[in-house]
């Protein structure tokens, strides 16, 4: 058994449930804040056989998308005016964790 740990973009959450449903997937999601950009992330904890595994991980990198967005950074700042600019950064995608699970109890 793996316990696949995913975290996401909150944009993208939604969406990556919903897949987790239709394919009968059952997850805990977990409501998580990103430490770099301080937004809303959400962790998805999923128990699965380790023959899902690669299933599982191809609804992730279908739903999770990356994208470029501009942030403002406190590490780039202006010399001369001594003010923040913004920077173009990739967010979204997915983080994922597989690990091995010893044993897996629903009570």
């Amino acid at each position: 058994m793996k316990m696949i740990v995913a975290i996401v973009q909150s944009k993208d959450s939604n969406r990556l449930r919903k897949a987790f449903n239709k394919t009968e997937i059952r997850v805990t999601q977990l409501s998580t804040t990103g430490g770099f950009l301080r937004e809303g992330n959400a962790t998805f904890l999923i128990g699965v056989q380790d023959e899902q595994v690669d299933q599982v991980l191809e609804i992730i990198k279908k739903n999770a998308e990356s994208r470029e967005q501009y942030v403002t950074s406190q590490m780039h700042v202006d010399v001369e005016g001594g003010s923040a600019f913004p920077v173009n950064v990739k967010i979204g995608g997915a983080t994922v964790f597989v690990l091995p699970i010893e044993q897996f109890l629903k009570f």
